[in-house]
């Protein structure tokens, strides 16, 4: 069944009104007709079945037949910072990050970055790797859309990674632990009625200069490994976000 979000504001007295591109694609793309069914979600707890009615010059309107609380969304907030990567590496990293449970991405350049953001382009970048990240939402079931944003320096992801109540710097170097000893650690030390934040930190093709997994560790993240055998850039996030899954959700 095909699926949109929606603001709140946009469903009233049992009717949700979409319009702009979701209208278009429901209408034009799509081709339904007047009693087809849609699945729509309020990006906050719930998500409704709805039905067809009106198709208007400007927007589509379906009538909610029923109303259950999403169940798709992970019991915790993770945020992925991404290095940014070589040609359209950064396209499957978000796609594979929201389609495991990301609900925020941030680029950043760090030391052994190839590619820079550049100022005139980034707008339009941003742009489209949120039309990414609203594509893996629909396809994966999401019940939010993740939030992608522009890219930052690495001494500015860093300071923010570290708040997180589960903060990993995932690095080849030496001085790491076993990411599930850390999980396990961290985990321990949480209360159980508090949906935890999570941030994980990619490095670029190149990894992490020895100053920069210094700079880390200072600014509070911990160290580390993903195992015997090294990933690729493009891979390396959605592995953290598997082991999160099972770890923190599939183990539950």
């Amino acid at each position: 069944m095909p699926r949109f979000f929606v603001s709140k504001d946009r469903i009233a007295d049992g009717v949700v009104t979409l319009t702009g591109d979701d209208a278009h694609h429901i209408s034009r793309s799509l081709r339904m007709a007047a009693g087809e069914h849609i699945t729509v979600c309020d990006m906050q707890k719930y998500e409704y079945e709805c039905e067809l009615i009106a198709f208007l010059p400007d927007c589509v309107q379906a009538r909610v037949l029923s109303t259950v609380k999403c169940d798709t969304e992970p019991p915790y907030h993770v945020h992925v910072y991404q290095a940014l990567p070589k040609g359209d590496k950064l396209d499957s990293v978000i796609q594979k990050a929201v389609e495991c449970g990301a609900a925020e991405l941030t680029t950043f350049e760090s030391e052994r970055c190839v590619v820079r953001a550049k100022d005139g382009a980034e707008e339009k970048k941003v742009e489209r790797r949120r039309r990414i990240a609203l594509e893996a939402a629909k396809q994966s079931g999401r019940g939010v859309i993740p939030e992608v944003h522009s890219t930052v320096r690495f001494a500015d992801a860093i300071a923010e990674a570290g708040k997180a109540d589960i903060p990993l710097f995932c690095y080849e170097g030496d001085g790491t632990q076993p990411l599930p000893e850390v999980l396990k650690t961290l985990r321990q030390k949480l209360p159980t009625d508090v949906a935890p934040t999570v941030s994980v930190i990619i490095g670029s093709e190149g990894g992490f200069s020895l100053g920069e997994a210094e700079a880390a560790i200072k600014a509070g993240l911990f160290p580390v490994g993903l195992g015997k055998r090294i990933l690729r850039t493009e891979t390396a996030a959605s592995f953290v976000l598997a082991c999160l899954v099972y770890e923190l959700e599939l183990s539950e």
